[in-house]
């Protein structure tokens, strides 16, 4: 396989052992129920209204002017 793929034997024994280790936790047998999302909504849905209202007192900005 190493051969075929251009890649050192060592290679292919350290992603084959990282793969049998971490594997359960990939398929789902150590996953715990859906994680908190990692970013703040709150914080991007604000922003994401100020912005909008700075666009409808600003139309200019969208012609690259300052107001």
């Amino acid at each position: 396989m190493a051969q075929q793929f251009d890649v050192h034997p060592n290679q292919i024994t350290t992603w084959r052992s990282q793969l049998l280790e971490g594997a359960a936790g990939v398929f789902g047998q150590d996953r715990a129920g859906p994680s908190e999302p990692t970013v703040d909504l709150k914080a991007l849905h604000a922003k994401i209204g100020e912005l909008a209202l700075e666009n409808d007192f600003c139309p200019a900005r969208s012609a690259r002017r300052a107001c």
